[in-house]
């Protein structure tokens, strides 16, 4: 068993276990070269098959394919004890799951916000062709200041990755899981977005769509039937949510689609398309369930006798208290723009260390019309080099560089906002000069 103070990989100290699951145990630790924190996973010393260290290494694979400021980065995949283990970005944070057990159903607004930060990484993985698997309330990690995460792509898949479990059996957290694929088919993008559903009207209801039961089998039953009761809270959220629901697959909204729904409410805009066509059959559940049973059955479960197999590692609840990163700065320069331009953007530096630094620049449509398309520039600094680009599709050369928008971010309705973000080799640079343009 790892201990405290334990270094892994020559690198990492270990300094308090934050969170554990089915196959692992996740540390916060320390990283003594770059000295900034990071969040470390281990498999679990009962848990060291091949499958099991197929699966990890998968993880590393799939989730180091995604940079998205949405998104827990997998920074690297070392080696302890002869096993795979993951460094992890450290988001000082509590589960989805834990704020709901404190405060009982959140506030529309505030369940649209987190549904549109979280849809947005997801539109970004989908995009990456990764589907998720487990999209639920454990693995949504809510920040202090309100930035939502999603984590825990232990299960995830991507296009043209391989399978380390059989193809019979049914992976992802009970309560959130779609009808298809409770009922045995393959995980696709449209289950994640009925997944994410899911979440988010736990968070509004207080309860998931098919509420509760300490049999995972019967729950399991009543999620194939796709019979729930509509959501009573909500307005507009409500009815984005019924979207996202929808029995049958092909009439649910794409990721990207959703993000826009998700948006619109939380900006408080008309929704963007018309509601969703009629077949998604309803029925009245149990509401007045102890929170403690919702605990017992939203948790990873494991089906062996029926051939299911449920699981994932949960993200460990944090106090609420923000930790500041040694290495990290933060500065913000907005953009000057032409008269004639219809949107701005703002450069942010995110994250630095020696050799190298993050950035989130974030595009605001400042047109009464809805955008088509737009591109932002800036002059490079002397011998920098940026790579990780995600949300975007990046140009550069001596003079300039250019990032046009990502098919799934687009359009941008009236006074809202998306983002791009990248990584980039060299010493922080002087704020660059940025210039947005539109395509419509």
């Amino acid at each position: 068993m790892p201990e405290q103070g334990e270094i892994i990989a020559e690198r990492y100290r270990l300094v308090s276990s934050i969170g554990h699951g089915s196959m692992g145990v996740v540390w916060q630790a320390r990283d003594e070269r770059l000295g900034r924190v990071v969040a470390v996973k281990l498999l679990n010393a009962d848990r060291r098959s091949p499958d099991a260290v197929a699966q990890m290494l998968r993880e590393g694979r799939v989730a180091g394919r995604l940079r998205h400021p949405h998104a827990i980065s997998v920074y690297e995949v070392v080696e302890h004890d002869g096993k795979p283990c993951l460094v992890l970005e450290y988001l000082p944070s509590r589960s989805l799951a834990a704020l709901i057990a404190e405060r009982g159903a959140l506030p529309p607004g505030e369940v649209a916000d987190v549904g549109r930060q979280i849809a947005a990484a997801l539109a970004a993985a989908h995009a990456e062709g990764i589907v998720h698997r487990d999209v639920s309330t454990f693995n949504v990690l809510i920040a202090e200041d309100g930035i939502a995460k999603i984590t825990d792509f232990g299960i995830a898949r991507a296009v043209g990755e391989g399978t380390v479990t059989d193809a019979r059996l049914i992976v992802g957290t009970p309560a959130f899981l779609a009808p298809e694929v409770a009922a045995g088919e393959t995980a696709t993008f449209a289950s994640d977005v009925f997944s994410l559903g899911a979440t988010l009207y736990t968070a509004l209801e207080g309860t998931p769509p098919f509420g509760v039961d300490e049999n995972p089998y019967a729950l399991l039953q009543r999620v194939v039937r796709a019979e729930f009761e509509p959501p009573r809270l909500g307005g507009p959220l409500g009815e984005v949510l019924l979207r996202l629901l929808h029995r049958d697959e092909a009439q649910r909204p794409t990721m990207a689609e959703a993000h826009k729904l998700l948006a619109a409410v939380a900006e408080g805009l008309p929704l963007p398309a018309a509601p969703p066509k009629s077949g998604t059959r309803l029925l009245v559940v149990r509401r007045h369930v102890p929170r403690r049973v919702i605990a017992m059955v939203a948790g990873a479960a494991v089906l062996v006798a029926a051939g299911v197999v449920i699981g994932t590692i949960v993200q460990g609840d944090r106090p609420g208290s923000a930790q500041a990163n040694p290495t990290t700065t933060t500065t913000t320069t907005t953009t000057t723009t032409t008269p004639t331009s219809a949107c701005d953007a703002r450069y942010e530096v995110t994250n630095s260390w020696p050799g190298g630094y993050q950035v989130e620049v974030t595009v605001r449509n400042t047109s009464p019309q809805g955008l088509t398309g737009w591109t932002v520039t800036w002059q490079p600094a002397a011998g920098h080099t940026i790579g990780n680009l995600w949300n975007g599709t990046l140009t550069q050369n001596a003079t300039a560089v250019t990032v046009t928008n990502a098919g799934h971010n687009a359009v941008i309705a009236n006074g809202a906002t998306t983002s791009f973000g990248f990584v980039a080799a060299g010493p922080e640079p002087a704020r660059p000069a940025v210039t947005c343009s539109t395509a419509g």
